[in-house]
């Protein structure tokens, strides 16, 4: 039988079901989804390959998912370092984007994000930034997965003026993608902080009317709780259960601050949480509880934040970094194994996003959307456990190829789709123009 692509692999980790790992298995890709996963030595009598690769030092794993990305941010990567979340904000990001956002701005800046996260294994991202029409037009053209955010602020920016314009603007860009199988949209209202009682309420009535999800920064920092309690005389995810945005549709990003009885009420809900553990960390925000929300039954996936505040876009850290700190934060060396942390960055990434049955695990019939792992280095000798050593052992650096709907987008650490020199190119362009304006 014939197959566009056999790829020959020392060990599979399908992500479902759990724990498993597959020895010298082989994974056939056909019309962009996986036909099948079986040992080599069946698929060598089985299938012949249009294209045919012998990867036995590699993991094969399904590509990651960045679950709450700031994309076109990347071009302030260490600009404003160090510094608590709303002065970082206040007086560093908000005047640097009121200065220089642009259309050009967010379709490099997503250029070099989508670039990085590529070559980290990232297949699939979740946006929340100004011109999403840029982000689109660049994720589509790179041939990534993408949810992109429909944002939507009080405020007025160069983006929009008012929620009302947010918001249909938002509805275009929906409209223009609602048929596209790698591009999908998702209400991104930026926080219960910057965006009022009437805008929410009428993005949870468009939000069930055309089945999309609703993507919003919920409990970062305890001044954000302080606030909700003095301006509306309850705590932020109370205010947004009180307008009906407490259901399976809501990805609440950070949630360091939160109650037992706020657990309960969330699991009843079946709501989502994406956890952003290094940004979180690094603006001293606060500690998501990460195993009680499991515990919980609670959907946790994983995403970096923005370049700005992180101050990369690297899955593989991100995994590191939540089973270690939630084994320090519940004080349990059980807790979040890593077996786990790869599922939050994978299948519970593609749930909270609503295409889990799609992509998020290398199952057959699914989406091809895989990725190939050196571990013949020095550094992940000797080899135990592969999912053990994927995630406490191993870096984004040994990504060795990508594909995502079956197209190779990756390949001997080479981009295809994108031109390197020219994103870095504009990068030092922009970086130019923004160290200029912060000396000022």
């Amino acid at each position: 039988m014939h197959a566009e692509t056999i790829i020959n692999a020392r060990w599979i980790i399908p992500v479902e079901p759990e724990g498993i790992v597959h020895d010298n298995h082989s994974l056939i890709i056909q019309d962009g989804k996986i036909l099948d996963i079986l040992p080599t030595s069946k698929a060598s009598v089985l299938y012949q390959g249009n294209t045919t690769l012998n990867l036995d030092e590699h993991v094969l794993i399904p590509g990651l998912i960045n679950a709450h990305t700031h994309a076109a941010m990347s071009l302030f990567r260490g600009l404003a370092d160090d510094l608590p979340l709303m002065n970082w904000l206040n007086d560093h990001i908000w005047p640097a984007e009121g200065a220089l956002v642009s259309y050009d701005f967010v379709h490099d800046g997503t250029q070099l994000a989508i670039a990085e996260m590529l070559r980290g294994g990232t297949t699939c991202f979740n946006d929340m930034y100004f011109f999403p029409d840029a982000a689109a037009r660049v994720a589509s053209n790179a041939g990534i997965r993408a949810a992109i955010g429909l944002i939507i602020i009080d405020f007025p920016t160069v983006w929009a003026a008012d929620a009302q314009e947010y918001l249909n603007k938002g509805l275009e860009l929906h409209d223009q993608y609602r048929n596209d199988p790698m591009i999908s949209t998702i209400f991104a209202p930026h926080a219960p902080y910057t965006v009022s009682d009437q805008p929410l309420t009428h993005i949870q009535t468009l939000a069930e009317e055309l089945d999309i999800p609703i993507h919003i920064h919920v409990h970062e920092t305890e001044d954000e709780i302080i606030k909700s309690r003095e301006h509306h005389d309850v705590r932020p995810l109370q205010r947004l259960e009180n307008l009906g945005l407490l259901t399976p549709r809501l990805l609440a990003v950070h949630m360091t601050q939160v109650l037992d009885t706020e657990i309960e009420r969330f699991s009843s809900a079946g709501a989502h949480v994406i956890h952003c553990p290094e940004s979180n960390l690094k603006l001293a925000s606060g500690l998501c509880p990460v195993h009680k929300l499991l515990m919980a039954g609670i959907n946790v996936a994983l995403g970096t934040d923005g370049a700005a505040s992180n101050n990369d876009l690297d899955m593989f850290g991100e995994m590191r970094t939540s089973a270690l700190l939630a084994k320090a934060v519940a004080n349990d060396a059980s807790a979040v194994p890593a077996a786990m942390a790869l599922r939050m960055a994978t299948l519970n990434g593609a749930r909270a996003l609503g295409m889990d049955e799609t992509t998020g695990s290398l199952v057959i019939g699914k989406s091809a959307d895989v990725v190939a792992v050196h571990m013949g280095d020095i550094e992940s000798t000797p080899m135990y456990h592969p999912a053990s050593q994927l995630v406490y052992a191993t870096g984004r650096d040994k990504v060795t190829d990508v594909w995502v709907g079956g197209k190779q987008l990756v390949k001997e650490r080479a981009l295809i789709t994108l031109d390197e020199l020219n994103i870095k190119e504009k990068a030092r362009h922009w970086q130019t123009r923004i160290a200029q304006r912060e000396q000022h």
